[in-house]
């Protein structure tokens, strides 16, 4: 072996330990913010979608091509430095532990790996992690797009007074309002779907970048998905109604902020789960 290549080698090798140490610095910043924002089932979303990505750049680890630019190179450490500077800044701010999701904190998992992959690999290579730069976009930015749409609560509320109507009950709604004879409850924009709907999108994306399934049921998927959430959250909702009418708060407690709340997210996971599961079980000669 040449000077020069063992040179090169070694050069790369230490490349590739201070990629890996700012990747795992950068994944447990983040991790660390989102537990102290008491963000449960973030939480373990982010994990998931972590778990995902770092699968896929395991079993592409002998085929990556590093080197980039200078542009690049100083446009990925500016990213990095600015993911950086949120895990410092973002613990202070009072909003961290608002109902509504921190654009900041939900950004942050794709801005910090758009960096690492600006910094290895330049603009040119960058589309090598296009599969995991997809998934993290799709962990939190749905989420923050959809800040800026329309409130979604009027639909929610009129869906979820619909179902209590169709099983028998006696609901009528007005705007955000759902109204029982003995009782009503209001929804906000935080119990819309909206969290419930980006979550499983999300997933959506998960399974099919791991799991791939035809093109066109690819671009049925998420929207199923997206389905699922608001129809299980619509049912949570109903259920709020009935809880408060019957003026029982401990168990509206526990169902809208306790555990309960998240059993729905179960629900709304597992039947995703089975859909994609046939779906994916389907032969190719029966697509839709």
């Amino acid at each position: 072996m040449k000077v020069t290549d063992l040179v090169s080698f070694r050069v790369l090798r230490t490349s590739q330990y201070w990629l890996l140490g700012s990747m795992t610095a950068l994944v447990a910043a983040y991790l660390t913010l989102v537990r102290k924002s008491g963000d449960t089932a973030h939480l373990g979303m982010s994990i998931l979608f972590y778990l995902a990505a770092g699968m896929l750049l395991w079993e592409k680890r002998d085929r990556f091509r590093l080197g980039g630019g200078a542009v690049s190179k100083l446009i990925g450490i500016l990213l990095i430095g600015f993911a950086f500077w949120l895990s410092v800044g973002l613990p202070i701010n009072p909003a961290l532990t608002d109902p509504v999701p921190n654009p900041a904190l939900r950004l942050f998992p794709f801005i910090s790996a758009l960096g690492i992959g600006l910094l290895a690999s330049g603009f040119k290579k960058l589309k090598q992690y296009g599969q995991e730069l997809i998934l993290l976009f799709f962990l939190g930015a749905p989420s923050v797009f959809a800040l800026f749409l329309p409130d979604p609560s009027p639909v929610t509320a009129k869906f979820s007074a619909f179902l209590l109507w169709y099983v028998g009950f006696n609901a009528a709604v007005q705007d955000v309002y759902i109204s029982l004879p003995t009782g009503s409850v209001k929804v906000y924009a935080a119990c819309s779907g909206v969290e419930s709907m980006t979550y499983l999108l999300g997933l959506s994306v998960i399974s099919v970048v791991m799991f791939p399934v035809a093109r066109i049921k690819q671009v049925f998927i998420p929207i199923l998905a997206m389905f699922i959430g608001f129809f299980v959250n619509a049912v949570r909702v109903a259920l709020m109604a009935v809880l408060a009418a019957s003026q029982n708060k401990v168990a509206f407690d526990y169902w809208h902020e306790g555990d309960g709340s998240l059993i729905f997210g179960v629900v709304a996971v597992l039947l995703f789960g089975l859909c994609y599961w046939f779906l994916y079980r389907q032969p190719s000669s029966e697509e839709f």
